[in-house]
């Protein structure tokens, strides 16, 4: 388990790296849904995602250790926060990426001097690969979420909103393996524990939802969801007992309530987010007339431009 502690020494880590991203408001939106509906806009972050905040901190560590070669397995975000942070400290980084990760991931890692590996379609196969070459190549492998400090990392972000928006209501995050809300949900929760913390999945990668219901990690297999970056098989090890512990629940969204909450966002408030952090909006726009202050978590706005047709609605 990480602690509180553990998040504000990575935010004191981490500060010259990454940047404080702005909550986003929109009265209109707001005004429709009868909440004041806020966006946590790691879109705007370095690298276009929250996966700067756990990379920085955890390459940081091992570079201070004597690490010159780190190795990552990703979706695409995690790939190209590592490339970031080890082109900025001199060091080699390897990136697995999955057969059909978005083009403009793939050209991001490469051009922050990223060498990809493309493997399967399956968080379990990249991460396979990608241990495989840290142990041959004397790589350090750099997890995309089942680490401490990875989780603490990402927890920075609990921080902010907690500055940013002391009297929160609700925050919603979207789920993959459990990185991003299980650091969020440590530093809310042990900073104001009346503060609710709700998960999302889409219903076609619903293993984090699955799990909590079963008691334990489940394994769903390949997803085909739009949200590439929540695709993950099943929660992680590390990250999962937090989950448990923390999070008040985790609720589904469907892929045509996404692609709702992506052209909302676009028509409305004029930003382009990518499906996962996009998932997190769909799961606030469905709770209307509440009268709460809400925070979604937009996680990235990594997508391809030649997708953003097929994610618009009428």
């Amino acid at each position: 388990m990480i602690s509180l502690k553990n998040i504000q020494l990575a935010r004191t880590n981490i500060s010259d790296t990454v940047a404080q991203t702005p909550l986003l408001s929109s009265a209109t939106l707001s005004e429709q849904y009868g909440n004041q509906l806020f966006l946590k806009a790691e879109h705007l972050q370095k690298t276009g995602s929250f996966k700067i905040r756990g990379a920085a901190n955890k390459v940081l560590n091992e570079a201070n250790n004597g690490a010159k070669h780190v190795v990552a397995a990703s979706s695409g975000n995690h790939g190209q926060a590592v490339a970031y942070i080890a082109r900025q400290l001199g060091i080699q980084s390897t990136i697995v990426v999955p057969v059909d990760a978005a083009l403009c991931k793939q050209e991001a890692i490469q051009a922050y001097n990223g060498k990809i590996e493309l493997c399967g379609t399956t968080s379990p196969e990249r991460l396979a690969r990608a241990e495989e070459i840290s142990q041959t190549e004397e790589a350090v492998f750099i997890p995309p979420y089942d680490d401490p400090a990875i989780m603490a990392g990402q927890g920075t972000i609990g921080l902010e909103i907690l500055e940013q928006l002391p009297d929160v209501d609700v925050v919603y995050v979207p789920v993959g393996g459990g990185g991003l809300i299980s650091g969020i949900a440590t530093a809310i929760k042990e900073s104001n524990p009346h503060i609710q913390v709700i998960g999302v999945e889409p219903a076609l990668a619903n293993d984090t939802f699955m799990s909590i219901q079963e008691g334990k990690r489940v394994s769903i297999g390949a997803s085909k969801t739009i949200a590439d970056g929540l695709r993950t098989s099943t929660p992680g090890e590390l990250t999962f007992p937090v989950v448990q512990r923390y999070v008040d629940d985790i609720v589904l969204v469907t892929e045509d309530q996404i692609k709702h909450a992506f052209s909302t966002v676009l028509s409305r408030m004029k930003q382009v987010i990518e499906p996962s952090a996009a998932a997190a909006v769909a799961a606030a726009l469905a709770h209307k007339a509440e009268g709460k202050r809400i925070v979604a978590v937009v996680s990235g706005g990594n997508v391809d431009l030649d997708q953003i047709p097929n994610l618009l609605t009428t």
